[in-house]
């Protein structure tokens, strides 16, 4: 199965922003990109002129332009020659740059539209595949809510009536931000990054049981909402029937690595019992997870610290 986008659609998405301007080839705007729809990053879609791979939407820059401008006539028309018989859907020329010759003769005999943008090629590219990326890549759909702690995008997920709605709710009142609740769509937007995100029926609100629906921005304004975030950490919420934990886990804590669209993420257990204060301890957890990430790993540093304490190995910073 695919999914299909239009060169038409494409240019009406971007023509202002991009600042394109089409200059050959309308009549074919209505040829069409697509991906399969089990293909989970569509990275051949959008790239600088390649011909050994070569992109549905082929960009060329300055290199690529210099390139074409140094070569002999018929040198030029031969590459021109391949990068047509790839058959791209579209040409964008930019950098504010006048598309070369051979590149306007073979489109026109194609019937390849070509369009021009003032635009630096790196930007025009970043764009389009981000923009492309979040259309075409294969979704995931996970039960829980998604929120912005600290820049980081959290992912509380846990069985139904644990109690996920009350804590983002408290952690939007210190100041989090809302993503989505219930019911956030995870893609890729580059390999290895995912992206979270709200369907567009459910943005803004949210559920807490007993209390009925909320709209968080009106309860707590604009900045307590995101559109999306990138997807950082996973906490998931447990009532635990046995009390006691392992010695492994009182060290470490309870973690794991989670695959979301084949992409490790890291997923953090909290315990949820009476008293227990959830939103604090989430707020420590990525902390914790951005200290990890830098290297720095507090269990570990404790345990070399016991352990130099059992065989006498004291230092100034131990003693103290």
């Amino acid at each position: 199965m695919t999914r299909d986008l239009t060169v038409d659609a494409l240019y009406a998405r971007h023509a202002e922003g991009l600042e394109l301007e089409w200059i050959s080839g309308r009549s074919g705007g209505g040829q069409v990109l697509r991906t399969e729809e089990s293909t989970n990053w569509p990275a051949n879609l959008v790239g600088h002129m390649n011909l050994l791979r070569p992109h549905q939407v082929q960009v060329i820059g300055r290199s690529e332009h210099k390139h074409l401008e140094t070569l002999a006539a018929a040198d030029a028309d031969s590459i021109s020659a391949r990068l047509f018989e790839a058959k791209p859907a579209l040409i964008i020329v930019a950098d504010g740059l006048r598309a070369p010759k051979p590149i306007m003769a073979g489109a026109t005999e194609a019937g390849t539209p070509v369009l021009t943008s003032r635009v630096a090629s790196d930007t025009v590219v970043q764009a389009l595949q981000h923009d492309l990326a979040r259309r075409f890549a294969r979704r995931h759909v996970v039960h829980g809510v998604l929120i912005e702690v600290m820049g980081v995008g959290v992912l509380i997920t846990g069985e139904s009536g644990v109690g996920k709605s009350e804590l983002a709710l408290e952690l939007i009142s210190r100041g989090h931000r809302l993503v989505a609740d219930d019911s956030p769509e995870f893609y890729l937007t580059a390999p290895g990054i995912l992206e979270g995100c709200c369907p567009p029926e459910l943005q803004d609100f949210m559920e807490v049981r007993g209390l009925g629906i909320f709209n968080v921005r009106e309860l707590f304004g604009d900045g307590s909402v995101k559109r999306d975030r990138n997807l950082g950490l996973i906490v998931r919420l447990l009532v635990l029937d046995e009390p006691g934990l392992s010695a492994e886990e009182r060290l470490e804590g309870i973690r794991r690595m989670r695959k979301i669209l084949d992409v490790p993420v890291p997923e953090y257990t909290l315990p949820v019992a009476p008293g227990r204060n959830l939103a604090v301890l989430v707020e420590c957890t990525v902390r914790n997870h951005l200290l990890l990430k830098k290297g720095y790993d507090a269990a570990h540093q404790f345990a070399e610290r016991q352990n130099r304490l059992m065989h006498g190995d004291v230092g100034e910073k131990d003693k103290s």
